[in-house]
């Protein structure tokens, strides 16, 4: 039986490919696994049935047999694990590449998203202009250090990893904002990410779901 992911039924990003699923899709996509979805409300998330598979009512989560996994980072770090083309065999090249997707979630994502929430939930706020130019200072802080540490490099370690996967997931939030077009390399770098043929059937797929809902 193939595994199942959640997804949301009906995605605020509007088919924009931000919503979490969407790393899980791509990796899925990547190792070409066959996996089922099983889309989800925001009242069904809050639920018993979805509490008990994610504590905190979010999506995605990810269901082999036995095995209930919550967290995006998580799941695609176990896909990664169990099939080839997502992790490099020499163990000090994997172990960098588990270390990029915890860099990716960890270190570059929380000032993207605060800035990105702030876009959403204080634009009619007294202080919203006062306060952008910290919070995009934040994320040009570390577009500064990963534009450094990647170079003129395809991947950041390499061949395309799991590291390179969640950091362009991460990096795509910043895709209205004008920050990226600050930095040619990154810019450059998640352009290669979103041409892989993986990527745009994971983004097809979750785009597929917000055009039905809006059909219906």
């Amino acid at each position: 039986m193939p595994p199942t992911i959640t997804a949301f039924a009906q995605s605020p990003d509007r088919g924009r490919g931000l919503a979490r699923d969407m790393g899980v899709r791509w990796a899925l996509e990547e190792v070409g696994q066959p996996y089922d979805v099983r889309l989800v409300t925001f009242a069904e998330m809050k639920e018993p049935a979805h509490l008990a598979l994610q504590p905190f009512g979010q999506i995605p989560t990810y269901e082999e047999g036995e095995l209930g996994l919550f967290e995006s980072g998580a799941i695609v770090l176990h896909i990664a694990e169990r099939h080839a083309g997502l992790l490099p065999d020499e163990p000090d090249a994997r172990s960098r590449a588990v270390a990029w997707m915890f860099a990716a979630l960890a270190t570059v994502q929380p000032p993207i998203v605060e800035l990105g929430m702030a876009m959403i939930l204080e634009r009619d706020q007294p202080w919203y202009e006062a306060r952008q130019p910290m919070l995009q200072d934040r994320v040009r802080q570390r577009l500064d250090q990963l534009s450094a540490r990647l170079g003129h490099a395809e991947w950041l370690d390499g061949a395309f990893s799991a590291g390179d996967l969640m950091m362009v997931v991460v990096l795509r939030r910043l895709m209205n904002s004008g920050l990226l077009q600050e930095y040619p390399k990154i810019e450059a770098y998640v352009a290669r990410g979103e041409a892989r043929p993986a990527f745009k059937r994971a983004f097809d797929a979750q785009l597929a779901v917000f055009s039905a809902s809006s059909a219906s």
